[in-house]
Parts: C-alpha cells; structure tokens; sequence
C-alpha cells in the first residue's frame, strides 16, 4: 500500500517535538542505561493529549537499532523482547523539587516499522501510533525518517483495518470512534466506551485532516460528500469483505487479550512496582479495586493471572 505524501507531510509536522526540559532529563537517564542503541524517542498518551508530563506517569516508546545492543550479555531480556515485543521498564528521577515518571517501552526500529503495517495481525502497534505522538529524539536524520514512515504507515493500516466495520456513510469521527473502540477492546484495557472517544475531540482537527489525506490511498473506493459539514464519506465493498473484517477483529480481540497477559506476566519481572502501578491505573479508568495479599504479592506471575481474572469479572475489562 503507498502511502499519500500528504499523509507523511501531516503526520511530519505534527509529530515533530522539542524535549521539555523534564522529557529531557528522561531522555538523558534513559540513554545512559541503553547507549547508543537508542536510535528514537516517541512520546504517546495521555500525558501528551494533556500537555503536562508533570502529572501523572509519562508514556515513551525507545526505538533501538537491535536488542543484542541494548542489553549487552543480557539474553534473556533480549529474546523476550524479540519474540514478544515490547519489554517495559519504569523509571522515576528527582526533578526542580518534584518527581518526573516514565513508563518507556522498548522496540527495535525495524520491529516497531513491522507492528505498524499490515504485517502485523495484531492492532497493538497501529492501533496507538495512528493516534497522535511526539518524537522527541532521533538519533540521525534517515532514523527519523523511518520513524515519521513508521507512523504514515500505522494511520494507513488503521484506517484499512477499520473500514470494512464502519457503516456505507460515514464521518471521520465516526471512523476513528470505531476504530479506537476496536483496537482498544483488542487488549486488556480499562478505559471506557465513552473515555475512547474522548480521544477524537482531544485532536479532532488532525484527525479530520488526516483521514481526507489517507482516504486518497485507500485500496477501497471512498467519496467524499459534496457540501456535508462535517465532511462526510461513501465507501462501496462486498458483504463478504465485511463479513471477513468482522471475525479478523474477534480473532485480534481474543488473540490480544491473550498477549497482553503474556505481557503483563513479563511485566512483573522487568517493571518495578509495575503490580501497583496496573491496579492504580485499571482503578482510574475504571472505578475498579482489587485486594492484593501478601501471599501473591510474593509471586508475581501468579498475582497476575488471579488479578486479571478478578478485575475481568468485576467489569475492569472490556
């Protein structure tokens, strides 16, 4: 699929970040652990959407040119996240007086460029970066290249997954509503229906903007309404396109709640106070609480089964 130059100019001009000094001071922390392995910076989230990385724990995905160079004689970090990508990490730093919290993911460039095409099955990669991100770093100027085509890509394969399950007529809002609502019960999220879609109005103009532009390079046939504000869209495919599309997503929705337990499991051994830090969250978003004993609090593998499966039947999980 190739991707409208207009789609990449888009995606360029709102991706492109200046590191605060606080996203500055993670960059540097991070950096000095994983080296010159670094190759990029994104930041993504809610932290972002809020324009405040002072509140709340900070979101950063750290590209690495192979994961051999990240964890020098360390193979198990390595395999686990080859095989299954990212591994998460937490860190926390002092800064002017307070406190600056990271949670950074860790992907190889060419991995990460993979997870944002059709390549991959799973919505975990395209799903988040066809939302807005910001790169913060990039170690040359053909890295950020890759990285800004990475992104192009993520907003071209979201859209082309998404379609066949919006309606025949339909808005921008409406695609991405649908397609956030998807990929995000495509995991074990804790976020709300009516949350999700807070996520259009916090950059409803980019996202408008970017779907007239990724429409143009669609392998569907789409039109545009003449003269509906706002802009509306036709798009003409078979049923059984439809019908197709709608057991891939059901498959992606259990296959993905599959992984993000394999996920979570991998957590608890490379995320510090990372148990802590899922109950809070799942209780933010949710309402949700769970106790946890002492006893599991000693096997964290075992805590995260038995708490998934508590947090599942209270409702935590969509």
């Amino acid at each position: 699929m190739d991707i409208p130059l207009e789609v990449i100019n888009q995606i360029r001009r709102k991706t492109l970040h200046s590191a605060s000094p606080a996203m500055q001071a993670l960059i540097d922390s991070i950096m000095s652990r994983f080296g010159e392995a670094v190759q990029a910076v994104l930041y993504y989230g809610s932290c972002l959407r809020k324009g405040d990385e002072l509140d709340g724990i900070v979101d950063l995905y750290v590209l690495v040119d192979t994961y051999r160079s990240a964890y020098p004689g360390r193979l198990l970090p390595a395999v686990f996240n080859k095989i299954l990508p990212p591994n998460v990490f937490y860190l926390e730093i002092p800064f002017e007086g307070g406190t600056v919290r990271t949670k950074y993911a860790v992907f190889s460039v060419t991995q990460f460029q993979r997870g944002a095409s059709n390549r991959w099955f799973h919505s975990y990669v395209w799903g988040r970066f066809a939302q807005p991100a910001g790169l913060l770093y990039a170690r040359t100027p053909e890295v950020e290249d890759r990285v800004i085509n990475a992104l192009a890509q993520a907003t071209m394969t979201f859209i082309t997954q998404v379609l066949p399950r919006t309606a025949e007529r339909f808005s921008a809002r409406q695609l991405w509503g649908r397609g956030l609502l998807l990929s995000y019960r495509a995991e074990l999220r804790a976020e709300r229906p009516d949350k999700v879609a807070l996520l259009y109005d916090a950059s409803s103009e980019h996202y408008e903007q970017i779907t007239r532009a990724a429409l143009v390079g669609v392998t569907f046939p789409v039109e545009m309404e003449p003269n509906s504000k706002p802009v509306n869209y036709r798009v003409r495919m078979p049923l059984g396109v439809r019908r197709l599309s709608r057991f891939t997503w059901a498959v992606r929705s259990l296959l993905g709640k599959l992984l993000s337990i394999l996920r979570l499991c991998k957590a608890g051994f490379t995320f510090r106070g990372g148990l802590d830090y899922i109950l809070w969250k799942v209780e933010r978003h949710s309402g949700v609480t769970v106790e946890v004993t002492p006893r599991l609090r000693r096997i964290p593998l075992l805590a995260v089964f038995v708490l998934s499966w508590r947090l599942y039947r209270r409702g935590a999980f969509r």
